[in-house]
């Protein structure tokens, strides 16, 4: 049963469209430099607005470890995920900081690259393409992982029920293939979420 992350969820009325599909999480970006960034006090408002069941997460780029815990400590967000260079030092960090749960991003472009990946101890790990770069990798390169992850990177309601009949990974995450003109697009968001659960998602 795969499940759903929307990510870079911005406006009130992405939240209301997330809360009719359900998905397992949503997404709030905390990377300033990102044009779905939200503020911590935004991302507070959204998330009062979630029902109960949709967790929501932070993402981070290179973040203070201090700052994360304290979004996380204060349930403005209910995970964090670490979209930068963070390290084994900075999941350490956190875990002290902090008992929410962690995920970690990867980029992955060779089997080594995975193999990195799977050495995380955060929580669950994220395989990427890139920092939000909306390209797929190859995803071949997954066929034989060795942990649970979520699969981010070019996913689109065209092509994420290959990806799951493909790898059935543990989660699927999508921004901009959900989004038009640079913004959350209710269709796109119910399309993508009705192909991931007619290939296997629930």
């Amino acid at each position: 049963m795969t499940k759903i992350k929307l990510c870079g969820l911005s406006r009130p009325c992405d939240i209301e469209a997330a809360a009719a599909l359900m998905p397992e999480y949503v997404g709030f970006v905390f990377a300033e430099k990102s044009r779905r960034y939200v503020t911590p006090g935004k991302a507070a408002e959204l998330k009062r607005l979630l029902p109960p069941g949709i967790r929501a997460v932070g993402v981070f780029v290179d973040a203070r470890p201090e700052t994360i815990a304290a979004l996380l400590n204060n349930g403005v967000i209910d995970m964090a995920q670490l979209h930068g260079h963070e390290t084994e030092e900075d999941v350490r960090r956190l875990r002290q900081l902090t008992g929410r749960p962690l995920i970690q991003a990867f980029r992955v472009e060779t089997a080594d690259d995975l193999r990195a990946a799977e050495r995380s101890t955060a929580d669950e790990i994220l395989l990427d393409s890139g920092a939000g770069t909306g390209t797929a990798f190859d995803w071949t390169l997954l066929r034989d992982a060795a942990r649970p992850y979520f699969l981010a990177g070019g996913l689109s309601p065209e092509n994420v029920a290959g990806a799951v009949t493909l790898l059935r990974p543990y989660a699927v995450d999508v921004s901009s293939g959900i989004e038009t003109g640079g913004v959350k697009d209710r269709m796109k968001m119910a399309a993508f979420v009705a192909a991931v659960r007619k290939a296997g998602g629930i």
